[in-house]
């Protein structure tokens, strides 16, 4: 589906009923990256996942960095008549997921942070954005998805699911560039949110696959040990797109988790 928010399209998908929860996908995704999440969880619930601006079908916008992102997710939750959601992120949405926390706390029923960190880019991180940035517009986004794929999935995922590993680079080969050039700055000028940690007093799942290379379990494991509460799941078998390595195991993680929010 397609809606006009601000005067912008954004692209994005609803199904089921029950405790709404909304999806933000990772970096140079669309919202397709949580296919096998939409519909398949075992506790009731609304799943949304939307296309953050210049990705997917929804339309770039002004270059808002991971604030926009979450700005972006908010009006959608009023466009649908949604009060509160669980708040899903995985890598660069667990950086909009954060941003989210900061500037819309009221509407979080929950959040689950996914193969993401808190701390922000390197010195060394940064240069390789802007590096990055000259290869899309130079080349095109199938050169992006040709130097991140060995990264984006786990060595078990190479190794037995090439198929699934040819679906993840057509997902990113097709992020339209201005959206992967406005994605890189958000990354690369994001701030630090590890002061956020200490603030966050709803429940919290962290997940993560312990072949994680991009954002790996140490980096899960230090913002569990700041979120008082939380509850950190590492997967095993799955690299940085756990949700879509090992979706049977990432599933039953989540459902449980939101089963645990609908029994309090």
């Amino acid at each position: 589906m397609i809606t006009l928010l601000d005067g912008r399209a954004i692209g994005y998908d609803d199904v089921g009923s029950g405790l709404p929860v909304l999806f933000l996908h990772g970096f140079p995704h669309n919202r397709s990256l949580w296919s096998p999440q939409l519909g398949a969880l075992a506790a009731p619930a609304r799943t949304m996942a939307m296309d953050l601006r210049g990705f997917g079908e929804s339309a770039p916008g002004e270059a808002g960095g991971v604030e926009g992102y979450a700005d972006d997710a908010a009006a959608l939750l009023d466009y649908l008549s949604i009060e509160r959601a669980v708040i899903v992120g995985l890598s660069m949405g667990g950086y909009a997921t954060l941003a989210f926390w900061r500037r819309h706390r009221a509407r979080v029923r929950a959040l689950v942070l996914c193969d993401t960190r808190a701390t922000p880019d390197a010195a060394a991180a940064q240069a390789t954005r802007l590096e990055m940035q000259a290869l899309v517009r130079e080349r095109g986004s199938m050169a992006v998805a040709n130097q991140m794929i060995s990264g984006m999935v786990g060595r078990t995922t190479r190794e037995k699911n090439p198929e699934l590993v040819d679906e993840l680079h057509r997902m990113m080969s097709l992020a339209p560039v201005q959206g992967v050039v406005d994605a890189l700055d958000a990354l690369r000028l994001r701030p630090d949110s590890t002061p956020t940690l200490g603030d966050i007093d709803v429940p919290t799942l962290i997940v993560v696959g312990d072949e994680d290379v991009l954002t790996p379990p140490k980096d899960a494991r230090s913002m569990h040990l700041a979120i008082a509460g939380s509850r950190l799941e590492v997967i095993a078998g799955a690299g940085h797109v756990s949700n879509m390595e090992r979706p049977a195991a990432f599933n039953h993680v989540l459902s449980e988790f939101l089963v645990s929010l609908t029994a309090q």
